[in-house]
Order: structure tokens, then sequence, then C-alpha cells
């Protein structure tokens, strides 16, 4: 038997096209890599709850927008693409100065890192934006300006931001400023009205036999009466005065701008609203009144706390004089 050897032109063939086969097996994987790649930052983009964008400065018009922008501005990211203004247009229009002061801002910068604005969704949401954008520019001179940026909606954290300040300078009763607060304001009033020598006037007010009130009725209705009697001080106040709950039973007022005469307008006034409230618990009708104490800003004071001083001791002396009047002082 005869055995016939592979014509030698054959055998040089063989490395050859086995250096193909697995060069194209390589190219292949490649491919299947830089797919599974593709698809991985596809996925990535669509689950990422921020909108990441890129902008042609001098053209101005937006090159890429991620899909987070279709669910966060409820619009179309093809009208955007095709228009810039899309994205303007939807800026509240108290933010739009600021939104576009801030991105030029990157010009010089190089990045802007603290812009936060509002923007009117398409369903007629305002949400907050916390937007920072970065500049890349090309080596070569001469190429355009591409600014990148990453928008993300934090109005979630605005609603906590602005729910955690109202818990902290509201009494949570009555809905009134607390006492902290009231004099931060208060003390910012004061100097204001010193150093423009414009009239200011200070009130207290205190409920009268509160504790009769409490150890007859109940503490729920004592509450009752503490809600009522500050929702009439605010309403009874103008537009710009401070009104709060600094103790137990007791509230003040300060009146920026309000001379002598229209302070104890506004005291009667408050006084009266307080007398014509109605309470009644188990069938059984009751009411309240306040002693009020009222002063106002002399040219000899130089704190707050003359004022208070003042228009503590006369409402202690409406107390002394039979309650349910205001002493001036």
């Amino acid at each position: 038997m005869v055995i016939k050897k592979p014509k030698p032109s054959l055998l040089k063939q063989w490395p050859e096209a086995a250096e193909t086969l697995l060069a194209l097996v390589h190219a292949q994987g490649e491919v299947a890599r830089l797919s599974e790649r593709e698809q991985l930052f596809s996925s990535l983009l669509v689950s990422v709850n921020a909108v990441l964008w890129a902008f042609d400065w001098e053209a101005r018009q937006m090159l890429y927008v991620s899909p987070a922008y279709e669910r966060i501005f409820g619009r179309s990211a093809g009208l955007l693409l095709a228009d810039y203004d899309e994205w303007r247009n939807s800026i509240y229009p108290d933010d739009l100065e600021y939104a576009e002061r801030s991105l030029a801002e990157v010009l010089e910068k190089g990045a802007v890192e603290d812009r936060e604005y509002r923007i009117i969704s398409a369903d007629g949401e305002i949400r907050w934006l916390s937007d920072k954008c970065f500049i890349s520019r090309q080596a070569e001179p001469g190429q355009r300006v591409i600014v990148v940026g990453i928008a993300e909606d934090i109005t979630e954290k605005k609603v906590l931001e602005d729910e955690l300040q109202r818990l902290a300078t509201t009494d949570v009763l009555t809905g009134s400023s607390n006492r902290r607060h009231f004099f931060e304001c208060a003390h910012r009033e004061f100097e204001q009205a010193r150093l423009q020598d414009s009239p200011l006037a200070f009130l207290l007010l205190d409920i009268d036999d509160f504790k009769l009130i409490n150890d007859t009725y109940g503490h729920p209705a004592g509450d009752q009466v503490l809600q009522r009697i500050a929702e009439t001080g605010r309403s009874a106040l103008r537009s710009g005065d401070l009104f709060g709950r600094i103790g137990g039973e007791e509230f003040a007022a300060l009146l920026p701008g309000c001379a002598p005469d229209m302070a104890l307008t506004i005291a009667e006034r408050l006084q009266r609203e307080i007398q014509r409230l109605g309470f009644r618990h188990d069938g059984e009708n009751f009411g309240a009144t306040v002693s009020q104490g009222l002063t106002n800003l002399t040219g000899q004071d130089e704190l707050l706390d003359n004022l208070f001083a003042r228009a503590d001791g006369a409402m202690y002396k409406a107390k002394r004089q039979g309650k349910n009047q205001i002493v001036l002082a």
C-alpha cells in the first residue's frame, strides 16, 4: 500500500489559512465584545436618572442628550437636538437669566459645578435641576468649543430642604414663626429701621387665664385656642409684619415702618378679632382674651431687647390692670 504525501504547496498554504481563520475568529470576538459594551453603555444611560448633554457653543446646537431628558423634561429629545431653544424655553422664567449667565461662565472658568435652577416640564410641573457643566477644547486652534454637562433632578432634595427649613423656623402647633426665627428676623428689621430712621413697633400678647382653659376644657381645647389666635394674629397684621409664638401662650409681632398711631390701630383690631372668637367643648361655649403690651422704636433704643423689655412690662401691667386690654409703653 502506497501512502501519498500532500503536495508541498498545500502544506505551505495551511499555516496561512489557519492564521487568517484565527484572525477572523479574533475579529468576530472583538466585534461581539464591542457590541456587548455598546449595549451595556446604552443600558447605563437609560438607567441613570440624570441628563448627560453636549453642546456646540458657537453653533448654539445641542449635539447629544441622554434618554433621561425625555423622562425629566417630558419633551422630545429630537426637537431639542433640532433647536436648542427647546431647553431655554423650558427654564422657569425667573431663573432664565441666571441659567444663561452661569452657563456662559464656563468659558472663563472651564467648569461650573454649582448651578441650580428650575424648569417647567411638559405637564406643567416645576422641577429643580443641578446642572454641572465643563468645557472641552480641542487641541488644535480654530476647533469648535464643546460644552458637556450633567443635569440631575434634585426636586425631592429641594422639597426636603424646604421642609427641614420650615420645621426649623416654624412652631409646629400654630404654624407661626418659632421664637428663634422670629427674633432672628426681628433683629434684622430693627437694624434696618435704625439705619433708615424709620418707625418700628413691637407688640407682645399673652392669652388670659390660659392655664384655666387647659384645666377646664382639656389640652386639645387649649391647643385649638392657640391655633385660632395664631390665625387671627396673622390675618390682622399687614403684609411684611412679623408674627410668632415665642412662649407657651405668648405671641409677638413686629411692625416695620409702622407709626405709633397705626400700630395702636392694628393692636386694637387684633384685640377685637380675638374677642369675637368662639370655642365649644362638650356642649359648653367659651371664649378667650389677650393682654397686650405695645411700644415703639425711639432714638435711645440701641438694641431690640430695649423694645422687648418695654413691651413685656406693658403686657404684665395689662394683666395687673384687669386683662383683656392694651397698655402702651
